[in-house]
């Protein structure tokens, strides 16, 4: 995808979930002035993941001419880019499991197994202890009880694993660790390929962007 000619300034923030993605996809893009990755499931403190996105948008203002924010809505970021100092592009969805296969197919899939686990590879690096995190199963340790306890109370409701396989490399590596974390929860397990495009179209969007407010400054 490398269609730069280095004047714009382009800026990627973004979770760290989609990193395998993103790298991938930028890879020989000179243009790319900035690129940080946030935190995985900073959305289960809304305010704190909206703060945090203002923050590190703004603090690029007059360092590039355009943002990839590489979030969804994620709970809080709603309506984010009209307070954003610096013009910035933001995935569709309700999040970026959304934004990987695109709201249609994700509410396809769901309506397959309402009882889906979704797995990209970034989460499938992340596994048991992932889903921990995102589903803020450790919020009473302090009180004895252990995560796997509310873990296996919650997956009871699930039925299957969706390895949604994006296509960024290393695959059998990640789709095995998808399959494990299926095994150890007792899902059945599948595969649906889907590759990056729908990342790549509002990545796309940012950096045409950047061009179109680098010319304008010239």
């Amino acid at each position: 995808m490398d269609e730069g000619n280095g004047r714009a300034r382009l800026a990627i923030i973004a979770c760290e979930i989609l990193k395998p993605e993103l790298e991938k996809l930028t890879e020989g893009w000179d243009d790319v002035v900035h690129k940080e990755y946030l935190e995985f499931a900073l959305h289960i403190n809304p305010e704190d993941l909206r703060a945090q996105v203002l923050d590190k948008v703004n603090a690029l203002q007059g360092k590039a001419d355009a943002v990839f924010l590489g979030y969804a809505t994620c709970q809080s970021l709603s309506g984010i880019t009209a307070h954003l100092k610096v013009p910035t592009v933001m995935l569709d969805g309700d999040d970026c499991i959304a934004a990987v296969l695109g709201p249609v197919e994700y509410a396809r899939q769901k309506s397959l197994c309402g009882g889906t686990w979704f797995n990209t590879p970034g989460w499938a690096l992340r596994g048991i202890d992932g889903a921990i995190k995102e589903l803020h199963l450790d919020s009473m340790v302090d009180q004895g009880y252990e995560p796997k306890y509310f873990l296996d109370m919650l997956f009871e409701n699930y039925e299957r694993c969706l390895y949604v396989d994006t296509d960024v490399g290393d695959g059998e590596r990640y789709e095995g660790l998808s399959r494990k974390f299926a095994e150890e929860l007792g899902l059945r397990h599948e595969n649906r390929p889907c590759g990056t495009a729908n990342l790549a179209k509002f990545l796309v969007r940012a950096r045409e962007m950047a061009r179109a407010n680098a010319s304008k400054a010239q």
